[in-house]
């Protein structure tokens, strides 16, 4: 498959190509942007905004510091974990600017995937938010890290609400345990500190790793993808398009767009359009740090004009069945995207029905940095995943690797400038996933349409996608397995209405006193909320090939039936 089959079915307003070269890394994406919309707002949390001003400000004394105060140099990763708060692009911009790896850390994470992560990529430095800090003093010393940063939710906030946001949380939610991290800095004495000494620019080449994104990949236990700065601006430029057709031009500081995000900056969905695309043409982004708690999200949400949304299916099922967001006006909203999970019609059909706003589907993964096709706004197709965006091809192939022809299901791959380096020190594991010619095989099983759209028709691995979260079956059966009375196990993704998947787990017990809930609460010392399985069902004993390899798909087939 050639990018002119592609080319040839784009709608008016996407290009075949776009020129992906035209920044040599994040760096200089940020320093134009950040001039050229100085005065413009850029981030929004708490209540408090900063502009692209605070940010080119706030960041370099970051930058500064990291440069200045510590051993760092280019190239040492540094372990970002934090949610969606003012402190995210400030750090993360800063570590970019002073040469540093960043290194997304999900805050959800347990002690076991945090001392994982922090090893296998080798972190010198780590930035987290005061409610992880106790996990992070039992975790860092059995690491590389040697300078911790803890910054509390309202560091960012005015002096008054700054006290009155960290004293809520700490002494009346109680969510920050005592801790002791010794040599830690807090951020707002870094800033300051930073302020003292001089920032130095950094020669960055296009090549060069700018993130480590961890996932499972298509399999195993969680990898680094290195993303490096050619990925993240080809990607940020092959989307540039779509959101235009979307949201417009923007060229005047009274069109900046109000963009709700309450997907995690720390994904690396969020992080490419938020951080990146949104960045570049100068619109303003309202993080909400837990989208959880729908009443304060919406409480958010009535103090904006809406231009544009990023969420995925089980937000827009959660939100759409409460009736103060169904009440809300949506008259401005121009754009919705989903991704991170299949985007159901059910879903779809309700969210146009309430907002009046049609929802566009992407597709990707991490290593693809990570949007790999696309439904143009105002040329969906529901049920697809778009044509890939410019730049890039797609193909299937069959079990014998041969290319399959149009309307044949196949192994879905995809060739093109976002396409990662590879996995962060695991050269089988890249040869694995990444053919010699650069094909980046998915793992998912696709059709190509006649008319140059794609389908996603089924997953060739196991894994599971909890609410967008990439869940892999090894890791969970891992976990239930290290269970004394557990004899062997396996875990299935069943669909769920609310968060797409769920995970349930089969398994053989030794113990016939134990009971599903003896199994979730073990899982849930060990696991991160999302991964942790909903169902238990006890079997006498499980599926197996004829040399006992366990059939996860036969139990998943059984549950669907």
């Amino acid at each position: 498959m050639n990018q002119n089959f592609f080319s040839d079915k784009y709608p008016k307003g996407v290009p075949a190509s776009v020129d992906v070269e035209k920044y040599k890394n994040v760096v200089e994406v940020f320093n134009k942007s950040v001039k050229k919309f100085a005065d413009r707002p850029a981030f929004t949390a708490l209540g408090q905004t900063l502009n692209y001003g605070d940010i080119d400000r706030l960041s370099a004394n970051f930058a500064a510091y990291l440069q200045n105060e510590t051993k760092l140099q280019k190239g040492d990763r540094i372990a970002v974990q934090l949610p969606n708060l003012l402190q995210y692009p400030i750090v993360v911009f800063g570590a970019m600017r002073a040469g540093l790896i960043v290194v997304n850390t999900n805050p959800l994470y347990t002690e076991r995937e945090m001392e994982h992560q922090f090893n296998d990529s080798g972190a010198k430095a780590l930035v987290v938010l005061a409610q992880m800090a106790g996990k992070a003093e039992r975790v860092v010393a059995k690491t590389q890290i040697e300078q911790v940063i803890v910054t509390q939710a309202g560091d960012m906030c005015s002096p008054l609400k700054r006290t009155l946001v960290n004293f809520v949380i700490k002494n009346v939610r109680k969510e920050v345990e005592a801790y002791s991290l010794p040599g830690h800095k807090k951020l707002l004495d870094v800033l300051k500190a930073g302020t003292k000494s001089q920032y130095k620019e950094v020669e960055v080449a296009p090549d060069d790793i700018c993130v480590l994104q961890y996932t499972g990949g298509t399999t195993g236990v969680a990898k680094g993808a290195m993303l490096t700065n050619r990925n993240l601006v080809s990607n940020m430029m092959q989307a540039h398009p779509f959101f235009i057709m979307g949201l417009g031009d923007n060229k005047n500081d009274e069109d900046s767009k109000n963009i709700i995000a309450p997907l995690p900056l720390y994904h690396i969905y969020a992080f490419t359009v938020n951080c990146m695309i949104l960045m570049e043409t100068g619109n303003h982004n309202v993080l909400i740090p837990n989208p959880r708690d729908l009443i304060g999200f919406i409480k958010e949400l009535k103090k904006w004009r809406v231009d544009a949304f990023l969420g995925l299916n089980t937000l827009f099922v959660g939100l759409c069945n409460n009736e103060d967001f169904r009440n809300l006006d949506f008259s401005s909203m121009k754009l919705t995207i989903s991704g991170g999970m299949a985007l159901t019609k059910d879903a779809a059909d309700t969210w146009k029905k309430v907002t009046g706003c049609d929802v566009s589907e992407g597709y990707g993964m991490t290593e693809t940095s990570p949007i790999a096709s696309f439904n143009p706004p105002g040329y969906s197709q529901l049920g697809t995943i778009g044509m890939p965006v410019p730049n890039t091809v797609c193909k299937v192939i069959g079990e014998d690797g041969a290319d399959l022809p149009l309307g044949e299901s196949g192994e879905l791959c995809v060739k093109g400038p976002q396409v990662m380096k590879g996995y962060w020190q695991r050269p089988e594991a890249t040869a694995e996933t990444i053919t010699e010619d650069g094909w980046l095989k998915t793992g998912d099983v696709a059709v190509i349409q006649e008319d140059g759209y794609m389908k996603i028709v089924d997953r060739k691995k196991d894994m599971i996608i909890v609410s967008g979260f990439n869940v892999y079956p090894n890791e969970i059966e891992d976990v239930v397995s290290s269970h004394p009375d557990i004899v062997e196990c396996a875990a299935v993704g069943i669909p769920d209405s609310v968060s797409g998947e769920k995970v349930k787990v089969f398994a053989v017990s030794s113990n016939p006193a134990l009971t599903e809930k003896d199994v979730t609460s073990f899982c849930r010392e060990r696991l991160t909320a999302y991964k942790v399985p909903k169902l238990v069902e006890f079997r006498e004993d499980l599926p197996k090939t004829n040399v006992g390899k366990i059939l996860r798909r036969e139990l998943r087939d059984e549950e669907t039936a």
